[in-house]
């Protein structure tokens, strides 16, 4: 297909398509003329993914390049491919802040102990969290610092579902599928928080 065919099938302008295969986000396509170049199911698929981590998932041009070539670096085993790929994309979606308390990140190292969780110190998660208690210690919040067991138990019910769904998957298609999980299910989780959020407090304050 030509760009015209592959910008009407997105839906991303052509100008958009351009971009994204200056920065090396989507693969260029087979030349068949100085000026003209053909594109298959996978640059299809590859504008589709790249829009999504973009214009959905918030990620930054860098980062969605980045995350796009950890996913298709060879040699890497499945959970080496998974931790690189899942941590570029945490790290994109924090934050720049002050680094948290001691105790903060102490209390973090406790609830992980607490929990049993096979986390590395690495994880950014770790220092996201951390921020996020100091805040909530400033703003004299004890009972969102209280709901943090329930948090954890949310957290970690769809975490388990999530990875169930991918085992068994192919080391390319793993990497692409913690990109999107990533990405878009934090997300997906904030709206249905949301929504459940207005039905609750409706239910509460009517009754």
């Amino acid at each position: 297909m030509r760009i015209a065919e592959l910008s009407r099938r997105t839906g991303v302008p052509v100008a958009t398509i351009k971009y994204y295969l200056r920065e090396g986000l989507v693969p260029h396509g087979e030349r068949t003329s100085p000026n003209q170049a053909r594109y298959d199911e996978s640059h299809l698929h590859r504008v589709r993914l790249v829009r999504a981590l973009v214009e959905v998932g918030g990620l930054p041009i860098a980062t969605a390049r980045e995350v796009l070539t950890l996913m298709h670096e060879p040699g890497r085993g499945r959970l080496e491919s998974l931790g690189k790929v899942h941590f570029a994309v945490q790290r994109a979606r924090q934050p720049h802040a002050e680094a948290p308390s001691e105790e903060s990140v102490a209390r973090v190292a406790a609830l992980v102990a607490r929990r049993g969780w096979r986390a590395r110190e690495t994880n950014p998660a770790r220092t996201a969290l951390a921020g996020v208690l100091d805040h909530l210690d400033r703003l004299g919040e004890p009972d969102a610092l209280g709901l943090l067991d329930s948090y954890a138990d949310a957290a970690e019910r769809l975490a388990g579902a999530e990875v169930a769904t991918l085992v068994g998957s192919e080391v390319d298609h793993l990497a692409e599928r913690v990109v999107i999980m990533t990405a878009l299910g934090g997300v997906l989780l904030d709206a249905l928080r949301a929504l459940a959020q207005e039905s609750a407090a409706t239910a509460a304050l009517e009754s």
